[in-house]
């Protein structure tokens, strides 16, 4: 292992992830997981960017309620420990799931959203203006890190580094 903190590790995959399987309950009252496209935040309070069709399944279970998780991964060449090849069984890169709730961004106050979510996503400009698709703000609630095995955490959003 690095001497990078569990905060810094979990914190390097929230910016780094470009990616995430996003996880909300369906209509029946079961899960439903997808992927989607993310982004993080710049502003002050760690967050999670998406752009969202109203069209799409998960959208529609987000309406009524926004609880969801999200499920960032690290990226091979973000390995954190020396003694593991993430690249051979994913079960042996780090990775983080984050509680909270995905909000809808309003149009006219999505500027900071919509350039910090197409600078990581340059292709999703040529949708990101139609009428069905809305920027989403993912609140993170909770944090847990899984950096390998026996390498386990949770903790408040406030601590990522």
């Amino acid at each position: 292992m690095t001497d990078c903190t569990q905060a810094e590790i979990a914190g390097r995959i929230v910016r780094q992830a470009r990616s995430a399987c996003l996880g909300t309950i369906d209509r029946d009252g079961g899960p439903f997981v997808s992927l989607v496209n993310v982004a993080a935040s710049v502003d002050s309070r760690p967050a999670i960017l998406m752009l969202l069709s109203g069209l799409a399944r998960h959208t529609k279970n987000l309406i009524p309620n926004p609880s969801a998780s999200l499920l960032l991964t690290q990226s091979p060449s973000q390995s954190v420990t020396s003694d593991t090849d993430a690249t051979a069984d994913p079960l042996a890169g780090a990775r983080v799931t984050l509680l909270g709730e995905a909000v809808a961004v309003s149009r006219d106050a999505d500027a900071s959203e919509r350039a910090t979510f197409l600078a990581a996503h340059e292709s999703a400009a040529k949708y990101a203006g139609f009428g069905d698709f809305s920027f989403y703000r993912f609140e993170i609630a909770d944090v847990h890190l899984v950096a390998g095995f026996g390498q386990i955490s949770t903790f408040s959003p406030d601590e990522l580094s």
